[in-house]
């Protein structure tokens, strides 16, 4: 099977750099980013058009929209879903407002996600870790500033009422302190999608790929030894 990487709000393929040696026994990797497309539908087009047959959608966080995005629109080809730190709410009011005023400053005079934002996703013992915090940053510096100001100009909409029209075989999972998506909100998404798994990596804050890249690898390839076995 091939597995296709979607990373989340400006963070682009080096998300999975640290994981890509455990999951590559299971099939290609096919690493992606949302660079393109101003909402959930048209960025899950665009990877759509360059995806192979058939895949795994993997979503991390905006991901995660995206994948569920695409088990709707292209059914026949997701072959399962794995959705990590990701929720079914659509954005708050607040959300929508606080993004939008970081986009006063034009494009050009990005100079990354502010240090603020960054440590309110990672567990809060990587506070004062410089290496991650950089990590973290780079990611957001490669994808621009024009990225920047489309990705914080969405409003995402939530999709709790549909979940139950996803069909294929779906893990979730969430982190143990993660202050940007809560447990209530994994719930959520196990509930709503049937025979869906919820399992949970501990020590992390929300960047569970670049956080705790060991175990969130063995948690999806035990999940996806499981379903190759059946």
């Amino acid at each position: 099977m091939t597995l296709l990487l979607i990373p989340g709000f400006m963070a682009d393929a080096t998300l999975w750099d640290a994981m890509t040696d455990d999951l590559a026994p299971f099939g290609p990797l096919v690493a992606t980013d949302l660079s393109q497309g101003e909402d959930i539908e048209s960025m899950a087009a665009a990877i759509l058009a360059d995806a192979p047959e058939r895949f795994v959608a993997v979503g991390f966080s905006m991901g995660g929209y995206v994948a569920r995005e695409l088990a709707r629109i292209a059914p026949e080809r997701v072959e399962a879903l794995i959705l990590i730190a990701t929720s079914a709410r659509g954005d708050t009011e607040e959300l929508i407002r606080q993004r939008r005023s970081a986009l006063k400053a034009p494009p050009r005079a990005f100079k990354g996600l502010s240090r603020l934002a960054i440590v309110s996703s990672l567990h809060p013992d990587l506070a004062n870790d410089e290496a991650m915090i950089a990590r973290v940053r780079d990611m957001g510096l490669r994808l621009g500033g024009e990225v920047f100001h489309r990705q914080s100009a969405m409003a995402r909409a939530g999709d709790l009422d549909r979940l139950g029209k996803i069909a294929q075989p779906t893990l979730i999972v969430a982190a143990d302190t993660d202050r940007l998506r809560s447990r209530e909100e994994a719930e959520e998404l196990r509930r709503g999608i049937s025979g869906s798994t919820l399992e949970t990596v501990t020590h992390s804050g929300h960047m569970i790929p670049l956080e705790q890249p060991k175990a969130l690898a063995r948690v999806m390839t035990e999940w996806l030894a499981e379903r190759l076995a059946s």
